[in-house]
């Protein structure tokens, strides 16, 4: 058991946020006097960081729901028809790869400097991907885009504690939470509307502005320390940036090799079926290297942890060892895949099958990113006011969800919308609100487009090669313009099957969780 001294030398060797402290001073009272007061925000200074908070959780959550409708008038213009959900992968493996460590940067050189910086990559490379003028180039600066994306995400959560105090924060976070929401409900209707009445680069374009006044709110309004402005005796960021002690606290082999683990893994599974055979040497390779990654990263991880030093470990080894705590990790994940590919593929075979536009695809999605948020409060509410153990909702979100997909993977190959999609859509929508939910969800997100894509280029690329007589689909909508109608179904059809196939592998994720949610299974359930 720790001691007040045990607990003091912690607190003295490390940057805790705002909440910590509150829970230190209730638990060892003797803390209060070691250290300034903390320092929150009021007035209009308060309401100003809020502004910029709530920006950018609007803006980088709404990336992804806003471009899944305007994909298919990308590949119009771009071409590269198997490469397109790289656009979505680019920018989620750009999230993730900062996800962990922009928060801990902030502990080191302070909130203010990582937030700027995380809302300045993003309008740099929102205004690149708006120029780009080659799929690969869309790409690249989609990944960087995620860069920014995931360092304002990240740092706007972290700083949902920080500006009041404890009293207030189920007042300040239930507004953010409002935006997050609205961002998810929105993206695919604004990406249908501004794909169908204008070019798709102004989904990029209208980030920028967004971005500014993100940018402009949190450089002025927010202390330059904060949350622990006016404290003395801080280096400035300049010297921190060149201390040889900063850099030492931070994990940055573990990041590296975290990031090749999960891009190796996604590159091998995207390029399968479309650009290589599953055994060609480029797959094959790839997927080995992901595996030797992983495992380096959990020895590093392992052994970081236990020299105890003062490197900070991006992925603490308590994560694997506690079971709790893998399990939650891991439903995170698995959580993740169905929730992302979803908004991803449906917009897509509502336009490709159904010849819907961006609108009327991003309408039709509305059942499933309305059915999340809901899903979420009630989840809540109901295991709050009844007492129900958190592990009987991820269970039976788990089969909800499974159950949902099933239902979406067995409909059938036809050029019509049938009717259930939409009650599919809720069902899985609904389920997915009601598993585990954390920043991870980005990593299952991007693993679970690699899958799915390459299920459905595996299963799609034979049957449009028999149907269209060539293998080069790059320009797919250009082609299909120049073959007869009976030829232009019969594609429809294969897509529609296709899609059908990636229904499935999200049913696999649904089910998965429910052997991962057994992990938090207590005799004495735990009741919120």
């Amino acid at each position: 058991m720790s001691t007040p001294d045990a607990t003091l030398s912690e607190s003295l060797n490390k940057e805790p946020s705002a909440l910590d402290h509150e829970k230190n001073d209730e638990v060892v009272p003797e803390l209060a006097s070691t250290r300034p007061a903390i320092n929150y925000l009021q007035g209009l200074r308060l309401w100003v960081v809020a502004v910029a908070q709530a920006l950018m959780l609007f803006i980088t959550v709404l990336e992804v729901p806003v471009v899944s409708t305007a994909l298919i008038p990308i590949v119009d213009e771009l071409g590269e028809f198997y490469n397109v959900n790289w656009i979505v992968n680019g920018y989620l493996l750009g999230y993730v790869a900062v996800m962990v460590v922009f928060p801990k940067f902030s502990d080191i050189f302070g909130r203010k400097p990582v937030f700027l910086l995380s809302i300045m990559l993003f309008l740099i490379f929102s205004a690149a991907c708006s120029a780009a003028q080659t799929m690969t180039q869309l790409i690249i600066f989609r990944a960087l885009q995620g860069l920014g994306g995931g360092g304002s995400y990240s740092m706007g959560m972290v700083l949902v504690t920080e500006p009041v105090p404890r009293k207030d924060y189920p007042k300040y976070m239930s507004l953010l939470s409002i935006v997050t929401c609205l961002g998810l409900l929105l993206g695919p209707i604004i990406g249908g509307a501004i794909a169908a009445h204008t070019t798709w680069r102004w989904i990029f374009i209208i980030n920028v502005p967004v971005a500014v006044v993100g940018l402009l709110c949190a450089a002025v309004s927010m202390p330059r320390d904060f949350p622990f402005q006016g404290r003395s005796g801080r280096p400035a960021v300049i010297k921190q940036l060149i201390s040889r002690s900063t850099w030492g606290r931070v994990d940055i082999l573990g990041t590296i090799i975290f990031i090749f683990a999960v891009l190796s893994f996604t590159a091998g599974f995207m390029g399968a079926g479309a650009d290589f055979p599953w055994r060609s040497p480029y797959v094959i390779t790839l997927l080995v290297l992901s595996g030797v990654f992983w495992i380096t990263l959990l020895a590093w991880e392992r052994y970081t942890t236990r020299k105890n030093g003062r490197r900070e470990p991006i992925l603490p080894w308590r994560f694997f060892t506690n079971q709790t705590i893998a399990a939650i990790l891991l439903g995170c994940a698995l959580v993740g895949g169905p929730f992302f590919v979803t908004i991803l593929l449906l917009p897509q075979k509502f336009q490709l099958v159904n010849e819907l536009s961006g609108l009327d695809a991003g309408v039709r999605l509305i059942p499933f990113t309305l059915a999340s948020p809901v899903g979420t409060g009630l989840a809540a509410m109901v295991a709050g006011k009844f007492a129900i153990p958190p592990v009987w909702l991820i269970l039976f979100g788990s089969l909800l969800q499974a159950a949902g997909f099933a239902i979406l993977g067995t409909l059938p190959s036809t050029l019509s919308i049938p009717s259930r999609v939409y009650g599919a859509e809720i069902l899985a929508g609904f389920a997915v609100a009601m598993g585990a939910a954390g920043q991870l969800r980005m990593m299952g997100g991007a693993v679970a487009v690699a899958i799915a894509t390459s299920v459905f280029n595996g299963y799609t690329k034979p049957r449009l090669l028999s149907i269209l007589g060539t293998s080069d689909t790059t320009y797919l909508l250009q082609l299909l313009a120049t073959i007869s109608p009976e030829d232009q179904d019969e594609t429809r059809l294969a897509l529609a099957a296709g899609y059908n196939q990636q229904m499935w592998v999200l049913c696999a994720f649904g089910a998965a969780q429910f052997p991962v949610a057994l992990w938090l299974w207590r005799k004495k359930q735990i009741v919120l």
